[in-house]
């Protein structure tokens, strides 16, 4: 699909709308993608992030960029990982839908996420990446404000996997 896209690369370059931060519950900054979004976008975000009183598993919200080439950036904590009997799987579809609602709400037309908890919270990478690229092509198919989502993945194992989903998608919808 045109819409969705699969690259290689660092979310902090996306000049799209907005970009999601694969966050943690306080939204304070942590390490891997969380880390360099606030390193990337400056102390300003995470001044503007002890505002929002932190953000339950699943849940997003949206802040300025700063000093990132995009105009937004949605926070979104992903799920831990423990073994998928803590309802790992809803939750990550959670992130990737309530992230694209306040992107549509926000008017953004452009959209960049990372591949969430797939790093430090552990969730594999084959059922994370089947969950997101679902979750993204349902919300698309029901919303035209939303021009071009693009998965940005930051090494080739990654972006491996989600090509694979995405092929894997296309192939049983024909």
């Amino acid at each position: 699909m045109e819409r969705l896209k699969i690259i290689l690369g660092d979310i902090t370059q996306c000049a799209t709308d907005a970009i999601v931060n694969a966050a943690n519950t306080s939204l304070l900054g942590g390490g891997g993608v969380d880390g360099a979004i606030h390193r990337a976008a400056g102390p300003e975000l995470l001044a503007e992030c002890r505002t929002l009183g932190g953000c339950e598993t699943g849940e997003a919200k949206a802040t300025r960029a700063y000093r990132l080439p995009c105009r937004y950036v949605i926070h979104t904590p992903g799920p831990i990982w423990h073994g998928g009997k803590s309802n790992e799987d809803a939750l990550l579809a959670n992130c990737y839908r309530n992230c694209l609602t306040i992107a549509s709400k926000l008017g953004c037309k452009t959209l960049a996420f990372p591949s969430i908890s797939t790093g430090v919270y552990r969730f594999p990478i084959e059922r994370a990446s089947r969950i997101a690229i679902h979750t993204i092509l349902q919300y698309l198919a029901a919303h035209d404000e939303i021009e071009s989502v693009a998965v940005v993945c930051f090494d080739s194992t990654t972006l491996a996997a989600y090509q694979a989903a995405l092929a894997e998608t296309e192939h049983a919808n024909g």
